[in-house]
């Protein structure tokens, strides 16, 4: 376990890799013993920067969603990060690829909160009761730490949240089976993955359900109006300057996005 000095520290690091644009160590060898608990921590430190420079938090992200995911990770459960409004985008959207320090981009879904949500014991079919609407989404993820990490450097980095990009069309939750919408994502017009939303965890609502238990269970929850991205069901493509990217969701519309 870490000391709440050496959080800090971890956290001012993490601030100044985002700023300068350059990956700083990975925390779990600069800090040999942190543990899961500190890297939330930290996560919740570096929030507090960019809430103090006028972010402020939208949503939540979940990752690692899927086995063969946790089995990379050497996790038995997902993990989740906070959504910036700063780092929304809109279908269309030109996107500054120097933002960014190595960005890979996931398809998913996002669900809208129409009430508030908490622990503990929160099932499927409460998700579904308390989402307003559901639309096609695409994550950005980022890396502020060196290569390979450990789960404690992807957590205490926001669990890789970079961006989100929502378009397409937006549907309730009962409008079609959510477990079965398909969509295939294109780089310069070749489709480099495709999925389906069962791929994640079986029911797209099953990690917000994980999730809320999971925050219920530090005095947290999910408010009416969030974004809540749900996991991913493509692999990452890795994107770069001069990409133009295209989640085709069929029924469900598509998005696409450039990188300048």
């Amino acid at each position: 376990m870490l000391s709440e000095i050496e959080r800090q520290s971890a956290a001012v690091q993490l601030m100044q890799a985002e700023i300068e644009r350059k990956p700083i160590a990975q925390l779990s060898k600069t800090f040999p013993h942190i543990e899961i608990e500190d890297a939330y921590q930290i996560q919740a430190l570096w929030a507090d920067f960019r809430i103090a420079k006028g972010a402020r938090v939208i949503g939540h992200k979940i990752g690692l969603t899927s086995r063969a995911m946790q089995q990379a990770s050497n996790m038995t459960e997902p993990d989740y990060g906070r959504i910036l409004d700063d780092a929304l985008y809109n279908d269309g959207a030109c996107i500054d690829a120097a933002g960014f320090l190595k960005p890979r981009l996931e398809v998913e879904l996002a669900f809208i909160m129409g009430e508030d949500l908490e622990g503990p014991g929160t099932r499927i079919h409460d998700v579904l009761r308390a989402t307003e609407f559901v639309t096609p989404a695409m994550e950005i993820i980022d890396y502020r730490t060196e290569v390979p990490r450990a789960i404690t450097d992807t957590i205490a980095d926001n669990a890789a949240f970079g961006a989100i990009v929502i378009g397409g069309r937006t549907i309730r939750p009962m409008d079609v089976d959510i477990r079965w919408i398909g969509a295939t994502l294109s780089k310069n017009g070749i489709i480099e993955e495709s999925g389906v939303s069962a791929a994640i965890m079986g029911h797209p609502a099953a990690g917000i359900a994980w999730l809320v238990n999971k925050l219920h269970a530090v005095g947290g929850k999910l408010e009416k109006g969030q974004i809540v991205l749900c996991g991913s069901f493509t692999r990452p493509v890795d994107i770069s300057k001069g990409d133009v990217i295209h989640a085709d969701f069929g029924p469900l519309g598509a998005i696409g996005v450039s990188f300048k």
